[in-house]
């Protein structure tokens, strides 16, 4: 087989050749579209899943599809302990920027810029006393128009972000379109600003505003909204990414193929969707693999097995690997503890129950500590993105297959 032919892609965030099994998730964001188009009021909306899934992919095909409907986007990408200020001015500054050749008035559009700057350089930090930030701390937007005063600029990351998404919904109103801003790692936003974002979305589906923010995140990212505000649970449609069924993952790995002129045994496909449990991710790392050793078409279950390994070796240094070295001796012990407890009995003997949700009370007993003690690495991992507490007591990993991953790492 030619490996230039090769048609996989893994790669963090890069659209696979077939966007398969989430046909669904597009249908349901057109009608969103064509609601708001209509002047209907529509919701917010909220993708989950764990790591490898294609929420990033989603995300980016959605935005697309926005694109295609004329509206105006941006998009971001949330880090911990960063402040949502900066990032959302300029997500906005690119949807606008969209939106602004088709405007009437550009007096409207070079006022609405002058809110959005000065919202923007409110995040600027003061040195003690009051005094003027560092030159490498001052940042100025790309925006010629000077900041206004009296709007989006209290310093009240709420009140500011209400009163800058509104204006910018006006904005979207005045064009006859809608804007969307996609925020990507959606759980990594701080506290205080998902509070904001939350309350923006509020006052935003109370006036049928043509504005709607698309997060993606890992599964806890429900609970972290509903802790900043109660309503959140009404406020967003939630859509649970999850791995692929079997039918749209031989979708995946048969239309590529096909289009190259090549095709898979049954039992091929049999094994690679045993090797991959259909999560997105591992879907194309089995596939380039195989691809990759198979001598000619159609490929075989041996081919796959031949393969297999090579993709095990690649998914354990990039997917797995890297993850595992951020983590301390201490909290390498925490996630060794679960994986042994996420295997369990079954009538086939011991099985590997990957994505359940381990107690944290049991975790504490099979290390032989008492559960407080073990908090600050509970805590740590959960930071990093290495685990998730979906409910009160337990906690899962957010990347499928790492238990698995962790029992062949030596002690």
């Amino acid at each position: 087989m030619d490996p230039v032919r090769n048609p996989y892609a893994p790669g963090a965030g890069q659209r696979p050749p077939e966007l398969a099994g989430r046909g669904r998730e597009l249908d349901v964001f057109d009608v969103v579209l064509e609601r708001i188009a209509r002047g209907r009021p529509e919701r917010s909306l909220m993708l989950t899943g764990l790591r490898g899934v294609g929420k990033t992919v989603l995300l980016n095909t959605l935005r697309s599809e926005a694109i295609n409907h004329l509206w105006g986007t941006g998009k971001i990408e949330a880090r911990p302990d960063q402040s949502l200020r900066r990032p959302i001015a300029a997500a906005l500054h690119m949807a606008v920027r969209e939106l602004a050749p088709r405007h009437r008035a550009p007096d409207r559009i070079d006022a609405f810029l002058g809110v959005l700057k000065a919202f923007a350089q409110r995040s600027a930090p003061t040195g003690r006393g009051g005094a003027a930030p560092k030159l490498r701390d001052r940042w100025q937007p790309g925006i010629d128009v000077p900041a206004s005063s009296g709007r989006a600029d209290s310093g009240d990351i709420e009140i500011d972000l209400v009163e800058l998404l509104s204006d910018a919904a006006t904005v979207a109103t005045d064009v006859g379109t809608g804007i969307a801003i996609f925020i990507d790692e959606m759980q990594d936003v701080g506290a205080e600003d998902v509070s904001a974002l939350c309350a923006a979305c509020h006052e935003l589906s109370q006036l049928g505003a043509p504005l709607i923010v698309v997060g993606a995140g890992l599964p806890h990212l429900p609970a972290v909204l509903s802790a900043a505000k109660s309503y959140s649970e009404r406020l967003y449609r939630y859509q649970r990414i999850d791995r692929l069924d079997r039918i749209a993952a031989d979708q995946a790995l048969c239309a590529p193929a096909e289009r190259e002129e090549v095709e898979y045994e049954q039992k091929a496909l049999d094994l690679l969707y045993e090797k991959s449990g259909g999560y997105p991710y591992f879907v194309q790392a089995y596939g380039k693999a195989t691809w990759d050793h198979a001598p000619r078409s159609p490929i075989t279950a041996a081919d796959v097995r031949v393969a297999a390994p090579e993709a095990e070796a690649e998914l354990a240094v990039g997917f797995f690997g890297s993850r595992f070295e951020r983590a301390t001796p201490a909290e390498r012990e925490y996630m060794r503890a679960m994986a042994t407890l996420a295997l369990v009995d079954g009538a086939e003997g011991r099985r590997d129950d990957m994505d359940a949700a381990v107690p944290t009370a049991e975790i504490a007993r099979a290390l032989g500590r008492k559960p407080a003690s073990l908090s600050p690495a509970r805590d740590a991992l959960i930071k990093k993105g290495l685990i998730y507490s979906g409910e009160r007591g337990t906690v899962a990993f957010t990347v499928p297959h790492f238990g698995r991953y962790l029992r062949t790492q030596p002690a």
